[in-house]
């Protein structure tokens, strides 16, 4: 399996009132294209930090992260802002959207920034249509954010994630403002949009959630310990549950 992303060493320190935090400790994994990779861990073990500083959000302070065999870890502010743009898709737990303007127009934004003219507009908009019926959310195109649902306004974020074509996405607490209904419906998306080939690496709490992925990072302290595969216990899914919560209790959940 070709690799999409690979980090290597990577390390981040905080320094507070002259006090150094360790907050992840030369940690290594590689993720193949196509993988969803969820990362566990217990609160303030580092798991948002880690997806923010491989996704170029934040600059790690030691290390490097590899996209696509490109490493990203040394690329000037505003480079790295492009490939953000250009080769990322993120989507969060608060869904933000910019409230003046449509669904539709949200999630249209990122491909219009990234330089989208004319007879390409026409296209990109085609393609964002085509996103949002896969999504079960065309009908609310022209709707404002506030008309529409927690589930629907976070199916219409993950579009917004796809709508630059991405290689990987990232997704941190995806489903952690939502009622239970709505996230098993945003993760039957996502589970839906990774068999079809996207490459996905999420961070989350909910063991129902990390469960439909293929593969399962513990991080504690800054430090991966352990992972899970979840190919290993294929089946009904609440075998998969049950295997992954027997694994995560061994390793201290």
């Amino acid at each position: 399996m070709k690799e999409a992303l690979c980090v290597k060493d990577l390390c981040k320190t905080y320094v507070a009132n002259k006090r150094q935090n360790n907050v992840l400790k030369n940690v290594n994994f590689t993720i193949g294209q196509g993988e969803m990779v969820a990362v566990m861990g217990p609160s303030g073990s580092g798991k948002s930090t880690l997806l923010y500083c491989v996704s170029g959000m934040d600059r790690p302070t030691a290390g490097e992260v590899l996209l696509d065999g490109k490493r990203i870890t040394d690329l000037k502010e505003k480079e790295l802002a492009k490939v953000r743009l250009t080769s990322m898709g993120f989507i969060f737990q608060q869904m933000y959207m910019l409230k003046n303007l449509s669904i539709m127009d949200n999630i249209l934004l990122p491909a219009y920034q990234a330089g989208a003219k004319g007879r390409a507009r026409q296209e990109i908009n085609e393609y964002c249509l085509g996103l949002m019926r896969k999504l079960g959310i065309h009908d609310v195109a022209g709707h404002d954010i506030a008309e529409v649902s927690g589930g629907q306004l976070q199916r219409a974020c993950i579009c917004r994630s796809l709508i630059n074509k991405p290689k990987i996405l990232f997704a941190d607490e995806p489903t952690g403002a939502l009622n239970r209904s709505a996230s098993e419906d945003v993760m039957a998306q996502l589970k839906k949009l990774n068999e079809e080939g996207a490459t996905i690496m999420l961070v989350t709490h909910d063991m129902k959630v990390a469960a439909k992925c293929s593969r399962v990072l513990y991080i504690v302290d800054g430090d991966i310990k352990g992972e899970f595969y979840m190919e290993e216990h294929d089946g009904e899914e609440k075998i998969r549950e049950r295997s992954l919560n027997h694994w995560l209790i061994e390793m201290g959940w």
